[in-house]
């Protein structure tokens, strides 16, 4: 659901323009981000299932992907961004990175630990949207086309707050094109989701 996380980021950037968008488009990705050097090293890993289509993987990320584990990598990116951008920065931004736990929650299959390291083998989390590919894209889709609207709209203010007409219609066409480009990356980022490429 790389997308979808990068459309939420899109979203909160419209009502959060303190905080730079590379780090809200990271924040989104955080968690993977973590994962991709444990997995590397085979403490974390990803194992095919049968029936395959989009989202054809049981991750084993116990340690970046548990309920806790992405409370405190939360929490740690929320004191990150809050020394740099300042305490809603910080709150943005810890929020943020759970929220990629949180829509994980919604389409994995049950592959999500409680704690780190899947301790006392508490039970697996994840509704398992995965299954349903139809519904998990339409899913990645909406939230596409919300952060893309949201952060136009967000754009398009700021061009027309205090700009003469000349310079305010050039920040508005830019502010069109840039939510074009953006949206467009979220999309192609969607098709290379379903395609398995990346």
């Amino acid at each position: 659901m790389f997308a979808g996380h990068f459309g939420l980021a899109a979203a909160v950037k419209s009502r959060q323009p303190e905080t730079p968008l590379w780090a809200l488009m990271l924040g989104t990705q955080l968690l993977d981000v973590i994962f991709v050097p444990l997995l590397l090293t085979g403490v974390e890993t990803i194992v095919s299932v049968r029936d395959g289509g989009y989202g054809a993987s049981v991750i084993h990320a116990d340690y970046t992907h548990s309920l806790a584990g992405a409370l405190l990598i939360a929490l740690l990116a929320g004191a990150f961004a809050w020394k740099f951008w300042g305490k809603r920065s910080g709150g943005v931004m810890g929020a943020l990175v759970f929220s990629h736990w949180l829509l994980d929650f919604l389409v994995h299959r049950s592959d999500l630990p409680i704690l780190p390291g899947n301790l006392g083998h508490l039970p697996l989390l994840g509704f398992g949207l995965w299954k349903w590919p139809y519904i998990s894209i339409l899913l990645e889709i909406l939230l596409i086309a919300a952060g893309a609207v949201m952060y136009y709209r967000s754009l398009q203010t700021r061009a027309k707050s205090g700009l003469g007409s000349v310079a305010g219609n050039s920040r508005s066409g830019r502010a069109l094109w840039t939510s074009i480009i953006m949206a467009g990356l979220l999309v192609l980022s969607l098709v290379s989701d379903l395609l398995g490429i990346g």
